[in-house]
């Protein structure tokens, strides 16, 4: 980054061509533990210099803008989210508020906030009718326009499937992010045999998105089940060799998401640690980690 904040006028001109962005892109980082700015600095920092990351999609929701000094100073970009939780409540419209008023307020968000995501799965979940959803992305884009700040929706490809397509929805997005989860598939077993199982939702992705900018956000495999992580298939298999295996074959699969339309397809690691989302974090929760991680981010 600069060490000075460049002028609003270089907003139009300040990212990298969409098509640059494929292969490993950075982690999901569960935000909702509040981490304190020195936390966030040494995470951000050890994510950006050690594994190479572009990115990092906040996860969860923590009302403060620490985030985006963290991600400036440590020459990351943020997928930015409105958290809508689990409980089917209204809080993600106090969130929502809270989160525009702060990529307004900070002079670092707008030159740090790639893109803001609705989610998670909030189709899935059945939070809102996905008329209203639509409504709420045409919405945010209006009033992040001046920011240039894009908009989009973290979720399922069933969660657009359960809802007739959701094509409105569809339609509305600036960029289709993409929860990919195999090992919850009902045809899922090792990570090594899901491959299948990845191109048939990224094909419905192709086949509906009008060829807009495709990431996988929430991605990844467990390496443990837990009351909320049970599979669907009897063979589907949860332990840390799995979970390698499963990033190690997105990155095997490199040139192929590279040639899917929009501009390839960039992926994140779904998540950052185990203390952040049990079983699924490249450390575990002693901070060590829990297999060789060095993802291409370019073929």
């Amino acid at each position: 980054m600069p060490q000075t904040l460049p002028p609003d006028s270089q907003l139009n001109n300040w990212w990298c061509d969409p098509k640059t962005e494929y292969a490993f892109l950075g982690f999901s980082y569960e935000v909702t533990a509040c981490q304190s700015r020195a936390q966030l600095n040494q995470e951000f920092k050890d994510i950006r210099n050690h594994f190479n990351s572009r990115y990092v999609r906040l996860y969860g929701v923590c009302d403060r803008d620490g985030f985006y000094d963290a991600a400036w100073n440590n020459g990351l970009g943020v997928h930015a989210l409105i958290w809508f939780g689990f409980d089917l409540d209204d809080l993600w419209i106090g969130r929502r508020d809270v989160l525009f008023a702060a990529l307004h307020a900070n002079r670092k968000a707008k030159f740090v906030t790639r893109v803001l995501q609705f989610g998670s799965e909030p189709l899935f979940d059945g939070v809102l009718p996905h008329d209203q959803l639509a409504e709420q992305v045409i919405a945010a884009k209006a009033n992040l326009s001046s920011l240039h700040i894009p908009v989009t929706v973290s979720e399922l490809a069933f969660g657009y499937q359960e809802r007739g397509g959701a094509q409105d929805v569809l339609d509305a997005l600036d960029s289709i992010n993409i929860h990919m989860l195999p090992f919850f598939s009902q045809q899922a077993s090792i990570a090594n045999n899901s491959w299948p199982l990845v191109l048939n939702d990224l094909q419905w992705f192709i086949d509906h998105g009008n060829g807009k900018k495709m990431y996988f956000d929430e991605n990844g495999w467990p390496s443990v089940t837990s009351e909320g992580v049970q599979p669907n298939s009897p063979d589907a298999v949860a332990d840390i060799q799995n979970e390698h295996d499963y990033y190690t074959l997105l990155d095997s699969h490199c040139t192929d998401l590279k040639a899917v339309v929009g501009g390839g397809v960039g992926w994140f690691a779904h998540i950052y640690s185990d203390n952040q989302e049990p079983g699924y974090g490249i450390y575990n929760s002693s901070g060590a980690l829990k297999f060789p991680f060095k993802a291409r981010t370019s073929c």
